[in-house]
């Protein structure tokens, strides 16, 4: 559910027996592949982008302020990320914590700068994950059905908008494929470069999770928008999730926006290390100065 909800592409193509429709397919479906490219070097591009993540918590989806924010800086470190708590202002909340925090991370991206079979094993099972979540991706090529429904301006670029629908011919093989049965919604792509630049969508039917023991109501909301962070990176810069649902008996709302902010590329392991070792060699003579 978190995979379908993070943004992930969902494109498809419709078929017309019109010479020209079947045209218009064609070159609609070469855009298509280069957008789910695209995506597919966001998701690579954010293994070595750091960033600041706010996220904010409301108890309703109308609720004009948030009950709770959380934030944190992110920082990618090579089988997964490292996730530092920071004020509601985005600044360490103690100086002592901050370097502790810096630290801990350093140590972590020493290991997976090494090449040992922890290692190994690690990166494998990343590997794993990508790969699966590349062939989901592929596969929501054929599990909707796109209309043109006009262009839209952001700033200075021009957004063609597609609403999205089921295609009823696709026929799901496994239980994260049946998810796309059940959303509808509209896609904004910039069309300069492909880039998927919005995505909104609604679930149509109640969805069941865990073998039946939780569901997400029919109505429930999601948003996620791209921008251009630097020339040729395109990275994610909101999100908003407004669910309904159930676990077990206990009914329960997510209600959440989240802001990415503060992008920095700080490189892959080997690089990053670097960046952290820096930093802390600042704290120091900063802390060293009278």
């Amino acid at each position: 559910m978190a995979l379908l909800l993070a943004g992930s592409p969902c494109f498809g193509q419709s078929t017309s027996t019109e010479q020209p429709a079947v045209e218009a397919s064609a070159s609609a479906g070469d855009m298509f592949s280069r957008v789910i490219a695209n995506q597919k070097r966001v998701d690579a591009d954010l293994n070595v982008y750091e960033r600041v993540e706010r996220v904010e918590i409301r108890k309703t989806g109308s609720d004009p302020k948030p009950s709770e924010v959380k934030v944190w800086r992110v920082f990618p470190a090579g089988t997964g990320t490292s996730k530092i708590p920071l004020s509601a202002e985005a600044k360490p909340t103690s100086a002592e914590g901050y370097r502790a925090a810096l630290e801990k991370l350093q140590t972590t991206l020493v290991w997976a700068a090494e090449t040992g079979p922890a290692q190994r094993e690690a990166y494998a099972k990343v590997e794993r994950r990508k790969k699966e979540r590349n062939e989901l991706i592929d596969s929501t090529r054929k599990a909707f059905l796109f209309t043109k429904i006009g262009e839209e301006m952001r700033g200075d670029r021009v957004l063609e908008k597609y609403e999205m629908t089921r295609n009823p011919a696709f026929k799901p093989s496994t239980r994260n494929e049946m998810l796309f049965t059940r959303i509808a919604g509209t896609l904004w792509i910039d069309k300069e470069t492909s880039e998927l630049a919005k995505i909104e969508g609604h679930v149509t039917e109640d969805i069941t999770l865990a073998l039946f023991l939780a569901k997400v109501y029919r109505g429930s909301y999601f948003m996620q928008e791209w921008y251009e962070m630097s020339p040729g990176v395109w990275l994610p810069s909101y999100q908003q999730y407004d669910f309904d649902g159930r676990k077990f008996v206990v009914p329960f709302s997510i209600h959440e926006r989240t802001f990415y902010t503060h992008y920095r590329r700080v490189g892959p392991p080997r690089e990053a290390v670097e960046v952290v070792r820096g930093e802390l060699n600042k704290l120091g003579e900063n802390r060293a100065d009278p």
